[in-house]
């Protein structure tokens, strides 16, 4: 049985002393049923890594560089994350590819150097509303979770977590359903078993897109959705507690 996770994403949000406080608070509680991972700011890495030294609680970064090492002003490497604490690393976010133009190709690099250091990948894949409107999302989802596996061998796939967000429900205060998510969940997971069936049923696929504590329940008691990577109500320490609280 798939133990669920969820993982907040704090993105560019929170000073030194915020990111202090909102660490401390998480870490306080003991979640039995549920990983909980934070990614707090890159900066607020090592003081939140200390933090939450004697918690239950997994550390993350917000992305990871392609490369190994070298002449790349203001990247971090898995391996630099690696080492401040980090045992995850959100790789491919919709932002990373709105915004900074990341590729599929890109997505499928970090992938690799990521598990090549230890580090567990959260892989985000995802459609836009005007993809979704032309019927797109199955390919598009497909191609996104072939290219993010395509560089790394099966030993290495059956550690990943792929993260379902629909660009379209990306802080606007709109969800998808949960029968709509759980539809994609279901394809992921059938895409998943063309390589292998155990990879199929042992990945963890998670629903992220304006989670709340409202509508954590009835997404999380979907059978392919196995926990969340939560944006906004991650920065607030009660709602995020309590969706953290809301898997079954």
């Amino acid at each position: 049985m798939r133990r669920s996770l969820v993982a907040g994403n704090w993105k560019m949000n929170g000073s030194h002393k915020s990111a202090l406080e909102l660490a401390t608070a998480i870490g306080a509680v003991v979640f039995e049923k549920t990983d909980v991972v934070v990614a707090p700011p890159t900066p607020h890495l090592d003081a939140v890594s200390s933090a939450l030294s004697s918690a239950d609680v997994f550390l993350a970064g917000q992305d990871c560089s392609e490369h190994e090492q070298g002449a790349y002003t203001g990247e971090n490497s898995a391996l630099m994350l690696r080492e401040i604490g980090c045992s995850h690393v959100i790789v491919g976010h919709s932002e990373r590819r709105q915004f900074f133009g990341e590729t599929d190709q890109r997505v499928a690099l970090k992938v690799d150097r990521a598990v090549a250091v230890g580090l567990i990948p959260i892989i985000c894949v995802g459609e836009t509303l005007l993809e979704r409107r032309d019927s797109m999302t199955d390919k598009v989802i497909e191609r996104q979770v072939a290219a993010a596996l395509s560089q790394i061998n099966d030993k290495a796939r059956l550690k990943v977590v792929i993260a379902y967000e629909p660009v379209w429900a990306i802080g606007t205060g709109e969800s998808a359903s949960p029968e709509q998510a759980q539809k994609v969940h279901s394809l992921i997971r059938g895409f998943l078993s063309k390589y292998d069936v155990p990879l199929s049923e042992s990945t963890r696929i998670l629903y992220g897109g304006s989670v709340k504590p409202d509508n954590a329940a009835s997404l999380f008691a979907m059978p392919d959705i196995d926990g969340g990577l939560i944006g906004g109500a991650s920065l607030d320490a009660r709602s995020f507690i309590n969706i953290c609280c809301s898997t079954s």
